[in-house]
């Protein structure tokens, strides 16, 4: 019975976080993208974050964020949320829902603590500018 089950694993679908100049904040901040780098529209996402981990022996969490949008576009990129800079020393998760080409699919991305980071970026697909990407 298990072996009937397919679950399809997601590709070219992934989450990067990258550093922008914010007006409010007079600052960089980093900021968490979608970035649908496949030939398909997203129909039905539905991403939920959050934060955990250790500071100091002490165990910190953070409230779940949950954002949907109706479709993301093949080859295009959306904005979830800014990353606020006391949570990048947590591991930082964002697990993803959506449906393409008729099939569900999840998964899972953990970027792990203190890896949020300009040392740790990369050229980000699409939008060309640096970020730290988990695949």
């Amino acid at each position: 019975m298990k072996s009937d089950i397919i679950i399809p694993t997601v590709e070219n679908v992934f989450i990067a976080i990258v550093q922008e100049w914010s007006d409010d904040f007079m600052e960089k901040v980093w900021f968490a993208h979608l970035v649908n780098d496949s030939d398909y529209d997203l129909e039905g996402v539905m991403i939920v974050s959050k934060a955990f981990g250790t500071i100091d022996g002490e165990m910190k969490k953070t409230s779940l964020l949950r954002h949907a949008y109706v479709e993301v576009p093949a080859v295009s990129v959306v904005k979830i949320e800014m990353i606020e800079k006391s949570v990048l020393a947590l591991n930082n998760e964002f697990m993803l829902t959506f449906f393409m080409d008729g099939k569900l699919y999840d998964r899972k991305y953990i970027f792990k603590a203190n890896s949020i980071n300009e040392k740790s970026v990369e050229e980000v697909p699409i939008l060309f500018v640096d970020g730290v990407i988990e695949r």
